[in-house]
């Protein structure tokens, strides 16, 4: 049994290489037998690169209102209460609506490959 207790000091700007715009994540569970969980605060219009997890993702919205899109769809809205579930190796990218926050909690599991960085026709 492991207990992760939560940060003292609060959330954490985390401006990687992997968003765009203004994010926060909450790191609720670091790399454990290749499972992470992250709450993840997107600012309007914030979004992930693309990338794809080893085995999957998912996504339980808990905040505002979001998309996704899975490359070659379109992108489709997630808001509070949704979960989303991303299969194996699927590329894709997720972040809050133009005009609303979203908070998700992103179960990962297994290693995250990043790609480039969502443009505005994607």
């Amino acid at each position: 049994m492991r207990i992760v207790h939560g940060r003292a000091d609060g959330i954490g700007s985390d401006q990687r290489d992997t968003v765009t715009g203004e994010v926060w994540f909450d790191p609720v569970l670091p790399a454990t037998d290749g499972v992470t969980i992250t709450t993840v605060f997107f600012a309007p219009g914030a979004r992930t690169y693309w990338h794809r997890h080893e085995n999957g993702q998912i996504l339980q919205v808990l905040a505002g209102r979001g998309l996704i899109c899975t490359d070659g769809e379109r992108p489709r809205t997630i808001s509070a209460g949704d979960t989303v579930w991303v299969p194996p190796g699927e590329r894709h990218w997720h972040g809050a609506a133009p005009d609303s926050v979203m908070t998700h909690t992103a179960i990962s599991l297994g290693a995250t490959s990043w790609a480039e960085e969502v443009t505005d026709d994607d």
